[in-house]
């Protein structure tokens, strides 16, 4: 038993998440659900290690409202554990998994008439009263950067200082969803916008205090939550549908990366690897997705793509959500 564990398989638990830590996962998503049956484990008064059929099965039971998405995960997690526990000579029963849900989402890519809207936009931001908490000096420079590099939101509001280097023209992510540190080039244009918003960001009062982070709000703290809000202001601005997200922006970074491959005569499974590593994805089976949809919306620029190498990856509409 630890202070986070409480039934007979808290010792486990415990060593399972840190094997999967070392491993580069940062695993928040395993870590939940593992406590969870841990504290199933714990009412039921379990003495024994090792999944048994009727624990599983209770485990696997659909709960209210929960989504076929969540209800496999849930699954897949105790799944992963259970052959953990046979690993080590533990009996466990191990329970196969229902079928993937398949999803329809499929995201929104933004026309490059809706880009020049979107950053005019942000351009034209003004406030209204002032406020500390205000993270609007940072959206222009910001929301370029997501269009300009593909990286998630999360990515770029966790930025520091000192990942930021302007003069040799890149940037390093280091809180990474996948735990993933990357290096990430970016073009002069884009180095210019940084340079500017430095240039008013170090005239703020919060200046003086040197922030830590790049993107800031007026009192200095790093940009947070309230970028999707004024993300939101920003389309209704530009007459964009509301159904756009803010993390379609890197959807449409890899569409386009991928047509303008195409369009310059690159092969593109040959460049997968590279969109890849760029994008930070887990597998390259994740970025294959963005081939299936650049098809569809540039059928002309990959037309004389061997029709043999798009079956090389499973059809799956399982676009990267989050």
């Amino acid at each position: 038993m630890n202070k986070l564990h409480y039934s007979v398989y808290a010792l486990h638990i415990t060593r399972f998440i840190e094997l999967k830590e070392k491993l580069g996962f940062k695993y928040v998503t395993g870590r939940y659900i593992l406590s969870q049956i841990d504290m199933l484990a714990a009412q039921r008064e379990e003495t024994a290690s090792g999944f048994t059929k009727e624990f599983v099965e209770k485990w696997s039971e659909r709960r209210p409202n929960e989504s076929s998405r969540y209800r496999y995960e849930r699954i897949r997690y105790l799944a992963q554990f259970s052959s953990y526990l046979c690993d080590l000579g533990i009996s466990s029963y191990v329970p196969r998994l229902p079928a993937i849900p398949q999803s329809t989402f499929v995201p929104y890519i933004y026309s490059q008439a809706e880009i020049c809207a979107l950053f005019d936009a942000c351009d034209g931001l003004r406030a209204q009263y002032l406020n500390k908490n205000s993270c609007m000096i940072s959206i222009p420079a910001l929301i370029r950067l997501l269009y300009c590099t593909g990286i998630r939101m999360g990515e770029a509001v966790a930025l520091k200082n000192e990942d930021v280097h302007l003069d040799e023209g890149y940037i390093q992510v280091r809180d990474s969803k996948n735990g993933k540190q990357r290096i990430i080039p970016i073009p002069e244009s884009l180095v210019s916008v940084c340079r500017e918003y430095l240039g008013y960001r170090d005239l703020l009062p919060s200046g003086k205090i040197k922030p830590e982070y790049f993107f800031v709000k007026v009192n200095g703290q790093g940009c947070g939550k309230p970028v999707r809000n004024w993300f939101k202001k920003c389309l209704d601005i530009a007459r964009i549908p509301n159904s756009a997200r803010l993390h379609d922006l890197r959807h449409t970074f890899a569409v386009t990366s991928l047509a303008h491959m195409a369009e310059s005569g690159v092969d593109l499974y040959a460049s997968l690897p590279i969109l890849s590593n760029y994008l930070g994805h887990q597998s390259i089976g994740a970025t294959n997705h963005y081939v299936r949809l650049t098809s569809n919306m540039y059928p002309d620029l990959i037309k004389d793509i061997n029709t043999i190498s798009l079956d090389v990856f499973p059809k799956f509409k399982n676009y990267e959500t989050n």
